[in-house]
């Protein structure tokens, strides 16, 4: 049976350390804030807003919510973000997406001031993570596997790390960072010939294909350290799922995250920690 590498514990951790440093700004007199920019009512984009504004109070965290029409124009939308990367009181932006049609995503997410690009998805953020510069914000849930493995110390430096996924999101951001701290890394995706031979070498292995229970018993090894990516609303049960066949997993690994309760309260964790760490490049490089 396989250790459960619940996401809770780490949550809380990260969510301590913003705090400290949320605590040491407001000496200071600056309140580390976030914009959730949001265009129309899209429930999965409110019920995230929800959990970020909960995380965010509960560190010390300020939050703004800028609510546009769904039919807002492109360039009413540019406005709003030039505004917000102008407004010195704003040290994070958050751009819910996928933006409704025929908005330009593109456009909009590299319209973000990358000092304020918390959820990583700016050219110049993905820049810091591939060059290792150490420069604008990583991909929030390609942080939160790194800081879920380091959380429950599964060692990093000299393992072999594979991850099933090549996204700008996860995948590829996930490898660099696993890199970055000496794992060896095999990066591989839904068209890698024999990926369940790649997925069997890994000690550990980082599932973000995007497919639900796309990965089964023999995808692994019984040493594997499993970091399940996906998550899922079964159409069947209405459940969530992720990308691993728990159930077939969990007898056989040393370790894997369950879904629900594994890698999601991280990565919004890892999202407010980025708000508060930008307020304090912002203002106050010393705290």
């Amino acid at each position: 049976m396989a250790d459960l590498l619940k996401g809770a514990p780490v949550a809380q951790a990260l969510a301590d350390q913003t705090a400290g440093i949320a605590a040491g700004l407001a000496a200071r007199g600056v309140i580390p804030t976030l914009a959730i920019l949001r265009v129309g009512e899209r429930p999965e984009d409110m019920s995230y807003e929800r959990g970020a504004v909960k995380r965010c109070t509960a560190a010390g965290v300020a939050v703004r919510s800028v609510v546009l029409p769904p039919d807002v124009g492109q360039a009413k939308l540019m406005s709003a973000i030039a505004q917000l990367n102008a407004d010195s009181a704003v040290h994070g932006i958050l751009l819910m997406r996928p933006l409704p049609a025929p908005l330009d995503n593109e456009a909009a997410r590299r319209a973000i001031d990358p000092a304020k690009d918390v959820d990583g998805v700016t050219d110049g953020s993905l820049a810091g993570v591939f060059t290792g510069s150490g420069e604008g914000f990583a991909p929030c849930t390609a942080q939160a596997v790194v800081e879920l493995l380091k959380f429950y110390g599964v060692p990093l430096r000299g393992a072999h790390a594979v991850v099933a996924g090549r996204s700008l999101v996860v995948g590829r951001p996930a490898a660099m960072l696993l890199m970055a701290e000496g794992a060896t890394v095999t990066l591989c995706h839904s068209a890698t010939a024999n990926l369940a031979a790649q997925t069997r070498q890994g000690d550990i292995v980082v599932a973000a294909i995007g497919r639900m229970g796309f990965f089964g018993r023999s995808h692994f090894s019984h040493s594997a350290v499993v970091v399940d990516v996906g998550i899922h609303a079964d159409p069947d049960t209405g459940k969530l799922r992720g990308d691993v066949l728990f159930d077939e997993a969990e007898p056989l690994v040393r370790a894997i995250t369950p879904v629900p309760g594994g890698l999601g309260a991280v990565t919004t964790a890892v999202l407010v920690k980025h708000v508060a760490e930008a307020a304090r490049r912002a203002c106050c490089q010393g705290i």
